[in-house]
């Protein structure tokens, strides 16, 4: 197997070098501004994970599908930002307030075409079955998004509708992530199919963990605005798992949707609905709900014959995308 400080070290390597067209700079200057405010990588580090568990070396035929992966992801952020009005991504402006929303929209398309680019050139034994996953992937993320932002305008979401909607905008990706890094590296269609398990639980975990550090998180270490998701009355877990529990569900939707009109209605209302959540316990069943998917993430690649060391990488590859919740 190959070390994980050799797919750190590739990954590095991978978006130090990564370069996009020069001109016109107002189209291209964004994206090189994107990657260059960096990220967790999580997506190429997995693809590159599931590949070390069926090679002993890195191979140049992993390396462009794997930096796809991490330009797609910066497209949809490019895009998510605008439609979220997300004024930092990662601690810094994002680029439709840095630039404006037309060059955002347009940055994005033409990152989205560059991440085809890239996984175009998977090897030839593969490329049309590595291009059919993508391009299934890149339209459920789309879904996902969609849904998202109908919830916006309905009153309540059940946590039925609440994890189909995270499962398309988050966890596919990730399912795509290792399974297409087992597909580049030879492996069985079951061992594929359980990878894509695998990514997919771990995506759900991730975007809980994502939803509970929006409210809970540190902003210095999380890179977003604390209470963004409920200044902008998003449905986030969190909310979906109050509105449950509550026994006064009025009373918990008239704290989420009061008005802000400046910086201290805007922190009242996160002072409000946290106590409500604390209240709840939500803070602690969103903590549970982490290790639950954590836990079904491990289990889909039990038994399909990976060796111990395997076993291990995956799962110090899951506690280090969820354990920043404590």
């Amino acid at each position: 197997m190959i070390e994980e400080t050799q797919i750190e070290s590739a990954v590095r390597s991978i978006f130090d070098s990564i370069e996009f067209t020069a001109e016109p700079a107002g189209l291209y200057d964004p994206l090189r501004y994107m990657i260059s405010i960096g990220g967790k990588r999580i997506r190429p580090k997995l693809c590159l994970t599931a590949w070390s568990l069926f090679k002993d070396n890195l191979s140049e035929e992993i390396y462009a599908p794997a930096a796809a992966l991490e330009v797609f992801h910066t497209f949809t952020l490019i895009h998510d930002d605008i439609m979220d009005r997300s004024p930092l991504r990662r601690g810094m402006p994002t680029v439709w307030t840095k630039w404006s929303e037309d060059t955002a929209i347009l940055s994005g398309d033409v990152m989205l075409i560059d991440a085809y680019k890239r996984i175009a050139k998977a090897p030839q034994h593969c490329r049309a079955k590595v291009l059919d996953l993508f391009s299934r992937t890149a339209a459920e993320v789309c879904e996902g998004q969609q849904y998202d932002m109908e919830f916006e305008s309905v009153p309540t979401v059940t946590m039925e509708e609440y994890d189909r909607m995270i499962g398309l905008k988050t966890a596919v990706l990730l399912a795509c992530s290792a399974k297409m890094g087992a597909i580049i590296a030879g492996a069985s269609d079951a061992e594929c199919d359980a990878l894509y398990r695998y990514g997919y639980e771990l995506g759900m975990a991730f975007q809980v963990a994502d939803d509970y550090l929006d409210a809970y998180g540190d902003v210095k270490v999380f890179g977003k605005p604390i209470g963004g998701d409920i200044l902008n009355g998003k449905k986030s877990w969190l909310t979906v798992r109050a509105l449950e529990k509550s026994s006064d569900r009025e009373a918990f939707l008239a704290a989420f949707d009061a008005e802000v009109t400046d910086e201290e209605s805007g922190r009242r209302k996160i002072e409000s609905v946290k106590a409500l959540y604390d209240a709840l316990g939500v803070a602690a069943d969103a903590r549970a709900e982490i290790e639950r998917f954590s836990s079904r993430a491990m289990e889909a690649v039990s038994g399909i014959g990976l060796g111990a060391d395997a076993l291990e990488t995956l799962r110090r590859f899951a506690a280090s995308l969820v354990g920043r919740v404590k």
